[in-house]
């Protein structure tokens, strides 16, 4: 098949097989794809595609099972295979979304879950490991290989600690003033608050920052870029 060509391939010789829609840009790897996961009894492969229109083409043509999606669909498109991720979740729900990628970042990895994914494989995984995870995600589970969900873990320890770290409306009042040297009881006339409201505020700042003084908020904050 083309690249420049979407057509679906649904073959009717095993109706209750699991029906895959192959998403990569590269022709070579869709054919390699296809000639393994045919050799499966219960998978099959019903359309192709190499770009994010031809995907969205082909899924509405064949309404697969499971849709083995790579993130990087051109050289300069990053953001494309999310994207794609996002809006076949949001137009076909019920279909599960696979990623098969060589990229692997921490971030990466917790986005494409955010926006619809159910599992994230690398393309180093076996075909043993390729095939569970297909299987899994048609049955609802999750999939990830050992480096992929390591970084997942990663990311969502990443984001919790950046979560941790938010500031309030108020604090991020209370750290401006803070961060031009005034006291608490500055900080609370100039807020119309009680010295330990401000008190209170300060110490909030300093354990999200991590941090034991007052200097140290202001200089952590400043560098990243609170203030």
């Amino acid at each position: 098949m083309s690249a420049s060509t979407v057509e679906p391939t649904r073959l009717d010789d095993r109706p209750d097989a699991i029906g895959v829609v192959l998403v990569d840009d590269h022709a070579i790897v869709r054919q390699g794809l296809c000639s393994v996961l045919e050799r499966e009894g219960d998978l099959r492969i019903v359309g192709e595609a190499a770009t994010p229109a031809q995907a969205l083409a082909v899924v509405a043509a064949t309404r697969p099972d499971v849709v083995l999606l790579d993130l990087r669909l051109s050289p300069s498109g990053d953001n494309e295979g999310i994207e794609l991720c996002a809006r076949l979740h949001q137009v076909h729900p019920e279909v599960a979304l696979l990623v098969l990628t060589t990229v692997i970042d921490d971030q990466l990895v917790l986005e494409a879950i955010h926006q619809g994914a159910r599992g994230y494989v690398v393309k180093e995984v076996d075909t043993t490991e390729l095939v569970r995870a297909i299987r899994a995600v048609h049955r609802g589970d999750s999939a990830f290989d050992s480096r992929s969900a390591a970084a997942m873990v990663r990311g969502i320890n990443a984001e919790t600690a950046a979560e941790n770290r938010r500031l309030t409306d108020r604090e991020q009042d209370v750290l401006r003033l803070l961060a031009r040297g005034m006291s608490n009881r500055d900080i609370g006339r100039q807020l119309f608050i009680s010295d330990t409201t401000a008190k209170f505020h300060v110490s909030n700042i300093m354990r999200k920052l991590q941090v034991s003084r007052r200097a140290e908020a202001v200089y952590v904050a400043s560098k990243d870029g609170l203030i």
